[in-house]
């Protein structure tokens, strides 16, 4: 009898493996909400040994381990260890952010001569999705394989009325490791009443691995010759300005910090 309760006790406790080809998906608990409920994290390992994390709270992106170029693998994204962390809030690591990705000023919009009122949690404005966004949100997770890569496939449903948006809108979000070492995000949303939708991810990357510092040093380059300025909420103005001749300009290789303390507009506002 003791036997078996140890093996069950075993069976629950480790985690969900499968296996295909040289690549695999592991299924485990990384912790549970305030309100009980369970939160699985899965980690999709492809063949090389690059592995990514994500867990069905947020469709968060918890980790990536990949390689430097002598082989190395390191944590080249921000996150937190442990769930509580990410419960207690944080500034978007990882997360899938919805239904409205950005700022809407005065936190309202009119849409077919209609005006909805949103959630301001941003100043006067709403910010990404409201104070319950899809990043605070408990996804459903699919894993498998395909043509590309191993998998997961997160889904959620939102409720019309949600945050104060019309029609109810069904989310999903893939995320596919391929053995070339690229991760793959696709979104796909269906409503069933007009509505906004604008979903992004949003991981911050420190490709020199974790506790490296700042990415000061990080080469950016920008295919972009314009921008669009903001006023001291971070709403855009309407103007459509040139890059030449300030920070913001990245058209050619250039470290991050190289500008980043320059007395600009942009810069002084967005800290």
């Amino acid at each position: 009898r003791s036997l078996s309760v140890f093996l069950a006790w075993l069976t629950v406790a480790c985690s969900a493996v499968q296996l295909f080809d040289r690549s695999s998906v592991e299924t485990e608990l990384f912790g549970t909400m305030p309100d009980g409920r369970p939160v699985e994290i899965i980690s999709l390992i492809n063949a090389n040994g690059v592995k990514v994390r994500a867990m069905t709270y947020g469709a968060i992106i918890v980790s990536i381990q990949a390689p430097d170029r002598e082989g190395t693998l390191d944590d080249v994204v921000l996150g937190f260890d442990d769930l509580d962390q990410y419960v207690q809030g944080h500034p978007q690591f990882g997360t899938v952010v919805g239904r409205y990705a950005n700022r809407i000023a005065g936190g309202q919009f009119t849409l077919d001569n209609e005006t909805y009122t949103l959630a301001r949690n941003n100043g006067p404005n709403h910010l990404h999705g409201g104070i319950q966004g899809f990043d605070k949100m408990l996804w459903q997770a699919e894993t498998g394989q395909t043509d590309r890569g191993v998998r997961v496939t997160f889904t959620h449903t939102s409720p019309d009325g949600h945050e104060g948006y019309p029609g109810t809108v069904s989310v999903t979000v893939s995320y596919t490791l391929t053995d070339n070492d690229e991760l793959v995000v696709d979104y796909s949303a269906t409503t069933d009443r007009a509505t906004h939708i604008n979903l992004s991810q949003h991981t911050y990357f420190n490709l020199a691995g974790a506790g490296s510092g700042t990415v000061h040093d990080h080469v950016l380059t920008i295919n972009a010759d314009r921008y669009t300025p903001f006023d001291s909420t971070q709403i855009p103005t309407g103007l459509i300005e040139r890059v030449a001749g300030t920070p913001l300009d990245f058209r050619a290789p250039l470290p991050v910090g190289a500008r980043i303390d320059d007395d600009h507009p942009e810069l002084r506002i967005d800290g």
